[in-house]
């Protein structure tokens, strides 16, 4: 007698959940007799990291134990049947809409969503309970740059790609330790040669490999380039031509820099005059010169402003649209851009589209719903303080933690402990936020999804599930994406006619490709492609 080990292994390629970088994974799931491994590596064709993983991403496979997931919906801390959990949610909800309008519910929502789970919830408040409240924990990131784009471009859309980095002579990197936040985009920055110019109050591991490192006074980052802007035009490195041709308010921007002197600039950013005279320099001689910004440009009260400072000099410049030059604001989770780009943010309609009537009778006749939101809702901030008034009286939370990550985050905490309904989706029983829940509903993670994110510059990615499901969800109920939960309530709220079910489909310009255009549900479609990448909206080009 002999025996027989049965072996089979299978790679699927999705994408890292950790940064906005957006790297392509390979994940080999190894099965030999009833046991399953998982190695993980770099996808080789995704074309933002080309098999490059950081240590994170290398990690990823350590992280997909089962130990303290959320498996089973769990109301005021009993274990239930999805049926009735999702019936409680929706009978709450429903009487509380009733009782005190729309706007006394919100749902907040994280940049660790699919695309698909953001369109989904946005168009259920926005589009069929009728309220602006719904947010996302990106608006405590990328809320700056958005407004910023939107302010100085007309439309949140980043005019840079990666490439850019390793085509440029200069990169600017402002506010940005970007060897550890984004190690992958840096070594791309190193292996082009590329000089670099940190701007950061701190010493970090990037300021170390920086061929010029400014340690200004934090805060002054909107002194720093309204001087360099002032400077640009006392040296008269200014393209003319493409500031008469696509700019406007020019001659206001150049009114406020011509206050910020050499002098005056290198004393409000605390820096030698002779090494922020070196910097004006280099900036003003180097065509190719892409300025790289995240966090510590973002996050400030003036982040909006400061943002706009930054691309001021490039549109002075003409340094935008061209190939290794522009604003690049890098996104710090792994599909916040998805959100910005479908609506997951309370002061847009959905698609770019603001909350105008062309807008909102344009996206009503797409979605076939007749209660449109009709203004922007609570941004994540207010949203929270409207909880602790009472003004909303039951929220949706989504794949984050507010109850941490929020400012102010204890007074968050005590707010929920206060309201009358909260609902938590996560796949972690035991979080700050979920202790404060009524209904926790467990979610799937990574490696057990499929839909699509976008990265930084906004290439849209495949994530492919390859995890088979605990054996658990066999027996009490299969664990969901946030869309078909979302979709679920929408059913219980009301009758299914009100709300419609479909997928339509559109080419992209990569021919071998088909990207998911959903109306509601986005029941997945299958691409014949394996490749990750379904279509970079932007080439940089």
């Amino acid at each position: 007698m002999s025996l027989t080990e049965h072996f089979r292994a299978h790679r699927s390629c999705t994408t890292c959940p950790y940064c906005g970088v957006g790297c392509g994974v390979s994940a080999t799931v190894k099965r030999r007799g009833g046991g399953e491994t998982v190695a993980v590596s770099g996808d080789e064709q995704h074309p933002a990291n080309f098999g490059r993983l950081c240590v994170k991403g290398s990690a990823l496979a350590e992280t997909l134990g089962e130990r303290g997931r959320l498996l089973q919906p769990r109301l005021h801390g009993r274990e239930h049947d999805w049926d009735s959990a999702m019936d409680f949610m929706a009978r709450q909800f429903a009487r509380t809409i009733a009782e005190h309008g729309p706007d006394s519910v919100a749902f907040y929502l994280s940049g660790q969503l699919l695309t698909e789970d953001y369109y989904v919830a946005n168009k259920l408040m926005k589009g069929f309970i009728g309220s602006g409240n719904v947010d996302t924990n990106s608006r405590l990131c990328m809320s700056s740059a958005v407004a910023a784009y939107k302010r100085a471009l007309g439309a949140d859309a980043v005019p840079c790609c990666y490439e850019d980095l390793e085509v440029a002579d200069l990169v600017v990197l402002v506010g940005s330790n970007a060897a550890w936040t984004h190690p992958i985009l840096f070594q791309r920055m190193q292996a082009a040669s590329t000089r670099l110019v940190v701007i950061d109050p701190r010493a970090s591991a990037t300021s170390e490999m920086a061929d010029l490192h400014l340690a200004i006074t934090p805060g002054s980052d909107a002194a720093l380039f309204n001087g360099l802007l002032n400077f640009l035009v006392e040296r008269d490195r200014l393209d003319r031509q493409f500031i008469d041709l696509h700019t406007e308010g020019f001659d206001e921007a150049i009114d406020i820099a011509r206050d910020w002197s050499l002098a005056k600039t290198a004393a409000a950013c605390g820096i030698a005059e002779q090494q922020l005279l070196e910097f004006f320099r280099l900036f003003a001689q180097t065509e190719k010169t892409v300025s790289f910004y995240s966090q510590g440009i973002n996050q400030s009260s003036s982040g909006t402003d400061k943002n706009n400072a930054i691309i001021n000099c490039h549109l002075a410049t003409g340094r935008i649209g061209r190939p290794g030059a522009g604003p690049f604001s890098i996104t710090g989770q792994p599909n916040a851009m998805g959100g910005r780009e479908v609506g997951g943010l309370a002061n847009m309609l959905a698609a770019h589209m603001n909350f105008n009537a062309g807008d909102i009778d344009r996206v009503g006749r797409f979605w076939r719903a007749d209660s449109v939101a009709q203004k922007p809702g609570l941004k994540a901030v207010d949203l929270f303080e409207a909880v602790e008034r009472g003004k909303i009286k039951a929220i949706w939370i989504m794949a984050t933690n507010p109850a941490v990550s929020m400012p102010d985050a204890a007074r968050v905490a005590s707010a929920l402990q206060k309201c009358p309904l909260v609902v938590v989706s996560d796949c972690v029983a035991d979080t700050d936020t979920a202790r404060c829940a009524d209904l926790l509903l467990p979610a799937t993670t990574w490696g057990e999804k499929n839909g699509t994110v976008t990265n930084s510059e906004r290439r849209i990615s495949r994530q492919r599930a390859f995890l088979t499901p605990p054996e658990r969800r066999a027996t009490t109920g299969r664990l969901s994406a946030t869309w078909p939960r979302a979709s679920a309530m929408v059913i219980n709220l009301t009758t299914p006619t009100r709300w419609r079910f479909s997928v339509s489909t559109r080419p992209c310009r990569d021919s071998r490709t088909t990207a998911a255009a959903p109306s509601i549900s986005p029941h997945w479609r299958k691409s014949a492609c394996a490749s990750t990448t379904v279509c970079s909206p932007y080439s940089g080009r």
